[in-house]
This record gives C-alpha cells, structure tokens and sequence, in this order.
C-alpha cells in the first residue's frame, strides 16, 4: 500500500543517469535536479531520449530548461510533490 512519502517521489533517467526528486522541492530546486547535465559540463548525447516518471505517466525532458514544454513539466512535478497543498 502506498503511503504519502512514496507518492511525493518521481524518477528520472537523464544522460543515462537515474534521478529521484523527493519532495517538498522548489521549482528552481526541481528545474536544477532536471537539467543538472546541461550545467556539469557532460557533452549531451542525445541518441537516447531524457525522461522523467511521474504519477501521471513518463515524459520526455525537453534539452532546453527553457522552453514552454520544460516550464510544464516543472509545473507538473512540483504539483506531484506537493500532493497535500
């Protein structure tokens, strides 16, 4: 049975790499653990897809924290984060 703590969890796999944001996190926080790639200096492969899974299903993470798909998918997280607010 699922408990709160196990519903404030999302995984991704980002440059080959698993990554799990576990809430409560900022968006900055969120958008930080994201793209952490583009600002460690990994040269970007992308012949494999980036993805994030989330209550809702797996996304593609879009290669530039910038844009109005990237700015949803922040959206989404730290709504599924935050289940209690």
């Amino acid at each position: 049975m699922a408990t709160g703590a196990d519903s404030a969890r999302i995984t991704a796999k980002v440059q080959g790499r698993d990554i799990t944001l576990d809430g409560p996190l900022t968006k900055d926080e969120i958008r930080d653990r994201i793209w952490w790639w583009q600002s460690a200096g990994t040269g970007y492969d992308d012949s494999h897809k980036d993805v994030i899974t989330t209550l809702g299903g797996y996304y593609e993470v879009s290669p530039d924290p910038r844009t109005p798909e990237a700015e949803r998918l922040v959206e989404l997280v730290y709504d599924e984060l935050r289940p209690d607010e």
